[in-house]
């Protein structure tokens, strides 16, 4: 059995300076680290699915957040630094990519051995993710130095609620 990975919201509409939900200049220190465990996981016959954050230009997430990731916007796009990865991408328009989406469907067809959840932002569509993987019995991993966000507070609560409530693993690539 082999796991599936899903790297979450490395788009253009986050990961590049000038967009309005720019996670800054830290968070792009984690693009080396998901392109090497997107290659280790590859070689080891795991399943990469990129999720995008897609909004219609109406969205009421909006009224929470900054206009971003309209669909049919280069914001959409994953980064380029990681676009020869991309196999599979799936859109969602919510914090959860199982929401509204047929990433259960996927899974259930995939039958990981465990979920492993990289990207941006930890705090909103990390941790909502792994929320609902977990609410579905899938083991979840987080590499600590595979995620980021643009509050750092809020990161570091993120961490500690998915590992201490949640009961994901949080790992590190620089441990392994």
């Amino acid at each position: 059995m082999s796991n599936v990975v899903l790297v979450v919201d490395m788009l253009i509409g986050f990961m590049e300076p000038g967009k309005n939900l720019y996670c800054g200049d830290e968070a792009r220190q984690i693009i080396p680290n998901i392109k090497r465990l997107i290659e280790s996981e590859q070689a080891a016959g795991s399943s990469i699915i990129f999720i995008a954050d897609t909004h219609h230009p109406d969205d009421l997430e909006f009224e929470m957040f900054p206009v971003h990731c309209v669909r049919g916007t280069e914001e959409c796009e994953v980064i380029p630094e990681l676009a020869d990865y991309v196999t599979v991408t799936l859109q969602k328009r919510r914090y959860s990519a199982f929401y509204e989406t047929d990433l259960a469907k996927r899974l259930k067809t995939l039958n990981p051995e465990k979920i492993i959840l990289v990207g941006v932002c930890t705090d909103i569509c990390v941790m909502h993710t792994t929320a609902d993987a977990r609410n579905r019995d899938y083991a979840v991993e987080v590499p600590t130095d595979c995620v980021a966000s643009f509050d750092p507070d809020a990161h570091r609560h993120a961490l500690d609620h998915m590992e201490k409530i949640l009961g994901a693993k949080l790992t590190s690539l620089a441990a392994s």
